[in-house]
């Protein structure tokens, strides 16, 4: 990015007005307090979280950001404002989403080259071994890149599993599963089958081998990274709301 870019970039962002942020226990969980100031979403709802974990997490982005406030930087705050400003009126489409994403799943289309799928039954095939018994939602899999028909009850299973949910990891796993391209891969960090980097490294094998026949692009390095940092704060949102379930 060029200087001149980045000066105009940051002009646009607001200044930072605040000097401490914290959280501070309240009626209907914790709040996310500026300056002894409550923060509010960008709907006008007070940024009320459930979790001490979370809420810390949450107010220490804040007290991160410098002369200016950059959302691109806050992933956690970011998924809470969505969690609480969003989520309530879009549950059947967000869970609707995640069975549309399993019904063209990452883990199901597999590789003409066979180094490569061989690299992805390897890695893939133990998560559908797992999708099969704890989500009750076995998928197809085959050497293809066109549509793929899926079980009916599988996809109806992913979507009941998802509704079930509260609002905020709801959001977390409707977010994941883009990144992703897989509700599968989604599903086993929600439920801590595979953590944050187990789950981008299986997301990533078609990527990682073209990189080893065609190197690295920059461009493509930076948008992995963006995509990997708002993963890992899906991760985040789902463990610190594990920390405190009763």
């Amino acid at each position: 990015m060029s200087m001149s870019k980045a000066k105009a970039e940051n002009r646009e962002l607001p200044r930072r007005f605040y000097e401490r942020a914290d959280a501070a226990p309240g009626e209907g969980g914790w709040r996310i307090q500026l300056d002894g100031r409550s923060v509010k979403t960008p709907a006008r709802r007070e940024l009320i979280l459930p979790a001490q974990g979370l809420a810390r997490a949450v107010a220490q982005e804040w007290a991160d950001q410098g002369e200016r406030i950059d959302p691109f930087q806050m992933p956690l705050t970011r998924l809470t404002h969505v969690a609480l400003d969003r989520m309530g009126e879009a549950r059947e489409a967000a869970a609707r989403e995640i069975a549309n994403f399993a019904s063209t799943d990452l883990l199901s289309h597999r590789a003409d080259d066979a180094r490569l799928a061989k690299r992805q039954a390897k890695i893939w095939d133990p998560y559908l071994v797992w999708a099969d018994t704890a989500l009750d939602a076995p998928l197809n899999a085959a050497a293809t890149i066109a549509p793929l028909a899926q079980p009916a009850a599988s996809l109806e299973a992913l979507k009941a599993r998802a509704l079930a949910l509260d609002d905020f990891r709801l959001t977390g796993l409707v977010s994941a599963a883009p990144i992703l391209t897989s509700a599968i891969l989604a599903f086993a960090l929600l439920e801590q089958e595979a953590d944050g980097e187990a789950v981008w490294a299986a997301s990533r094998l078609e990527e990682d081998f073209q990189v080893e026949s065609w190197g690295e692009d920059a461009e493509a390095l930076e948008a992995a990274a963006n995509k990997k940092r708002d993963l890992l704060a899906c991760e985040s949102l789902f463990r610190l709301l594990d920390a405190e379930r009763v």
